[in-house]
């Protein structure tokens, strides 16, 4: 069955969201807790298996609950896959907060955390949806807005974390999406076999040279030129 594809919700009605200011019941955490374990299980399975052949059985043993019970937190196979995507973002944003979190924001530093997260299942699982997307398309429905929303809070990220770039920011995102392209395209070769190993550590040199040359922090005359 395709993950994607809705079904029936069998297990549950729709639950009223707590009101601001309630601090959470024992209950809510242990549904949110259940709720992290279904969507971290979504991921493995589809690092595994592949996203074809992931269904909404699978994820919930692989969660070690009932299938009736994941239907107790996800309507159908859509609203898990688009948590996982969502999770999947987090995890992105979250590892490049942390390789920001530093006093001179270093690029080896940076190009390095980041190219180390891409090394992780996460990565691979984010893979394998986006590809799967491209011919399928009640998964690229669900693919394609979050990407547009991921790709603007990255950017906003960017923005706060990084104010020595100046107010050029387009020089700044031209840097970060090189950054990105090139690490990502490298790391998908990787998984394929198509990399030379030889040739990573020289490419990541040649990744940090190019950013660190554009970085007006560092070259003052990039702000005087322009």
């Amino acid at each position: 069955m395709n993950l994607a594809r809705a079904e029936v919700r069998t297990a549950s009605t729709p639950r009223p969201s707590r009101p601001a200011g309630v601090p959470p019941t024992l209950q809510s955490v242990k549904s949110a807790q259940t709720r992290a374990k279904l969507i971290e299980a979504t991921i493995r399975c589809i690092v595994k298996l592949g996203y074809a052949k992931t269904t909404t059985p699978q994820v919930a043993a692989e969660a070690g609950l009932s299938r009736g019970a994941m239907l107790h937190h996800f309507e159908n196979g859509a609203a898990l896959i688009k948590a996982a995507i969502v999770e999947l973002h987090e995890k992105r944003l979250r590892a490049f907060r942390r390789a920001a979190d530093t006093e001179t924001h270093d690029t080896a530093t940076l190009v390095r955390t980041y190219w180390k997260q891409l090394q992780k299942p996460a990565f691979v699982g984010f893979h394998e949806l986006a590809l799967a997307a491209r011919s399928n398309p009640e998964l690229a429905r669900i693919l394609q807005p979050l990407q547009v929303e991921f790709r603007e809070r990255f950017n906003q990220q960017a923005d706060s974390l990084f104010p020595e770039w100046g107010p050029d920011r387009h020089r700044f995102h031209l840097a970060m999406t090189l950054s990105q392209t090139m690490l990502e395209g490298m790391a998908i070769q990787r998984l394929t076999g198509a990399t030379d190993e030889a040739m990573v550590e020289p490419m990541l040199n040649l990744l940090e040279e190019q950013v660190a040359s554009m970085n007006p922090a560092l070259h003052p005359e990039i702000v005087q030129s322009s």
